[in-house]
């Protein structure tokens, strides 16, 4: 992806920076307000990470801009202001997700994959295929082979976004606020049980690889590639 990087702290814009890079991505930096809105209207980006307190004109003030004139990157914002009005305003000034401060960088990075593939599918598939599995989106039906998978409506919404986002590491953060609709992560076992609930549908009593697997110290990914 190629990415522009607007954040006022010299050692979070390093950091961030360094770790996109360090997976493949190309990261232009900004220091302030003005600078970003420049570069983000006079180049192509894919993704927008934007820092909501900024010198020179606040993150706010930048999104607006950029969506008043049609700038289609994905944009996500960034922000010590973690409190729910504040994520709202943001949502509806035209953000596509917002991390507040601090943050994991693999957190970032899994919601910058994330956001990057949004809109991609949900208006265009009726179903999904991972390896032998299907999900039919319509009928919100799972098949492995010739055998249906009867999944309870929490589990389906949780294999549905792992399946919108197969071969990518999602976060439990991230399944606690997509899923069940939560903006923060308590400290709870909640993800950890409906994904051990939902591994025994999907793989027990099925040849093949395993599919849903636990990324240590990150999250889960559901994938039929071998190990």
């Amino acid at each position: 992806m190629k990415i522009l990087l607007v954040e006022d702290d010299a050692d979070t814009r390093s950091y961030v920076s360094a770790g996109l890079q360090a997976r493949g991505h190309s990261v232009d930096e900004s220091g302030d307000g003005n600078d970003g809105l420049l570069r983000a209207t006079q180049h192509d980006y894919d993704v927008i990470v934007l820092d909501r307190m900024l010198p020179a004109r606040d993150g706010m003030s930048v999104l607006r801009n950029l969506r008043s004139c049609g700038t289609h990157a994905k944009v996500l914002m960034l922000t010590a202001l973690g409190d729910v009005d504040a994520r709202i305003e943001g949502m509806e000034a035209g953000a596509d997700d917002y991390l507040g401060k601090p943050f994991a960088l693999n957190e970032l990075i899994a919601r910058l994959n994330a956001i990057s593939r949004r809109g991609a599918h949900t208006h265009t598939l009726t179903c999904l295929r991972i390896g032998d599995m299907e999900l039919d989106l319509i009928l919100q039906r799972v098949h492995r082979g010739e055998r249906q998978i009867h999944l309870h409506p929490r589990e389906w919404d949780l294999l549905k976004f792992l399946a919108l986002h197969a071969d990518e590491v999602v976060t439990r953060a991230m399944l606690l606020e997509h899923v069940w609709g939560y903006q923060s992560s308590p400290h709870t076992n909640l993800v950890d049980t409906h994904v051990c609930r939902l591994r025994g549908k999907i793989e027990r009593d099925f040849l093949g690889p395993r599919m849903l697997r636990t990324i240590r110290g990150e999250g889960y990914m559901l994938s039929a590639k071998r190990d």
